[in-house]
């Protein structure tokens, strides 16, 4: 046990991309940072969900934009190597070693302490270390909590026993599973649906809801709904599991009761239901907060329930936006606003400054890498009519594009942007279609700049590019 307190200026919770940003940032600034991790440095995104879902579903894409070409279809028709796919996910997640990400640290002076980090008491963290010793950190200005989330399960019966996939799972499964049921219809859901489907399980989707990707323009959900049942999937709405079991012991297949009493039968399933916040272990109740809880912040990421402004908290664990982009904006932010409070400097907390997370709110962006692609930024129509604005949905089919007949012979696909028909700008860009997640940042910029309508008729697209359906959407609001 090492009973000598360690002083920095700034602790870090997470050695995820988040908090690698804040600890980044505060480096740099001058501050000396020290970064807590319990388990791999890179966090989930690197080995268990954006890097390893992605280079599962390239080329379950690729795959598809090829049999859309003539000349390619016929090579593209057989099925995947699962094999060559698993085996290139497993690279893509390094392997599942952090070396890497760990030489990354070195290079930019962060000290790292791997082991369970826990709050203490006001600026205080206790690492246990993996060989059971202990290490405690003190933080002279602030103390970060960049822990992220785990899955949320439901409490049905059985579900301990069946021994649910996660997310995790679904990523880092070395097997197929002859059938899967897939619990959900968000974006995990969907991805994971896309990818094992292709790969050869018999997926079936259960969703309570009405439809898929229910947070984002109703069009996306219903491409995503048609085209994972033309590759094969089974897609069930309105429906809830009730009960579980795994019949024949822990390799036994899994049975699932439904709310209408019926049965199905899997050789796993995926529940992907949601996030909660992975704060019921890190001390939350030694500063007055309650275990488990979510942490709200302020715009320049500082916890607003502590008082005296030392606890910020980056990415997933404050709610805001759920993203790793988003939650690498944050830390970039919290680090910069960090550095300048420690040194006494004015903080520009104006809209659009330095120090405050001012994109979080109404322009923030995300992909669904599913076959077609749904890329969106800003508000939905229901969102912009629910904000009490005047507003229009402009919508245009991407197919009918130069760029998207060179693209593939059939394509099909749709673009709505929401104007704010007051201000002359956009609220919300959705895209759905082969590619269009190259698309979003356009987009993205569109919407955060707040740029009039009327300027973006001079941003020319690029003649035949499927960027093309700017330019289209914009004529037709002039009608």
């Amino acid at each position: 046990m090492d009973d000598e307190t360690r002083t920095y200026d700034v602790v870090v919770i997470g050695a995820g991309p988040v908090g690698e940003n804040v600890a980044e940032r505060t480096r740099s600034g001058g501050l000396s940072t020290v970064i807590v991790e319990s388990e791999l440095v890179g966090g989930e995104c690197s080995f268990w969900a954006c890097m390893p879902s992605k280079a599962l579903l390239r080329p379950v894409i690729a795959r598809a934009d090829a049999r859309r070409v003539p000349g390619l279809a016929g090579l593209a028709a057989g099925p995947l190597d699962a094999h060559a796919v698993l085996s290139r996910r497993d690279t893509v997640a390094a392997n599942w070693k952090d070396d890497g990400q760990v030489a990354w640290l070195n290079s930019v002076n962060l000290d790292l302490v791997r082991g369970h980090g826990r709050l203490d008491g006001p600026r205080q963290v206790t690492v246990t270390t993996p060989d059971g010793g202990t290490v405690r950190l003190a933080a002279r200005h602030a103390v970060v909590v960049s822990t992220g989330t785990t899955a949320a399960l439901p409490p049905l019966p059985g579900i301990d026993d069946v021994r649910p996939w996660i997310s995790r799972d679904a990523t880092s499964s070395k097997d197929v599973p002859g059938r899967l049921l897939v619990v959900g219809g968000g974006v995990v859901a969907v991805e994971m649906a896309t990818v094992w489907q292709a790969l050869g399980s018999q997926v079936t989707m259960l969703v309570r809801g009405s439809g898929l990707l229910p947070k984002m323009e109703p069009f996306a959900g219903e491409m995503v709904t048609d085209a994972l049942r033309e590759a094969g999937a089974d897609v069930r709405f309105g429906v809830s599991v009730t009960a579980l079991s795994r019949e024949g012991g822990p390799e036994g297949e899994v049975r699932a009761v439904l709310d209408d009493g019926s049965t199905l039968a899997a050789d796993e399933i995926l529940f992907a239901t949601g996030r909660r916040p992975h704060t019921g272990d890190i001390g939350m109740e030694t500063v007055g907060l309650k275990p488990g809880d979510w942490l709200p912040t302020d715009d320049t990421l500082r916890v607003t329930a502590i008082e005296d402004g030392w606890l910020y908290a980056t990415g997933d664990v404050n709610h805001r936006a759920l993203l790793t982009h988003q939650g690498k904006y944050q830390g970039r932010i919290a680090g910069a606003a960090i550095v300048a409070r420690a040194k006494g400097e004015p903080l520009d907390d104006a809209p659009w400054g330095a120090h405050v997370a001012t994109a979080d709110h109404g322009a923030v962006p995300q992909v669904v890498f599913t076959d077609p692609e749904v890329a969106s930024v800003g508000l939905t129509l229901e969102e912009a009519e629910r904000s009490g604005r005047s507003v229009r949905a402009v919508d245009y089919e991407i197919g009918n594009t130069a760029g998207a007949y060179v693209y593939a012979e059939d394509y099909q696909g749709k673009a709505r942007m929401i104007v704010d028909l007051d201000a002359g700008i956009l609220l919300g860009v959705t895209f759905v279609g082969p590619g269009v997640g190259e698309l979003i940042y356009s987009a993205t910029v569109a919407v955060s700049g707040q740029v009039p309508l009327a300027r973006l008729w001079h941003a020319v697209p690029a003649y035949p590019t499927i960027s093309e359906v700017w330019l289209r959407l914009l004529e037709t609001f002039r009608g």
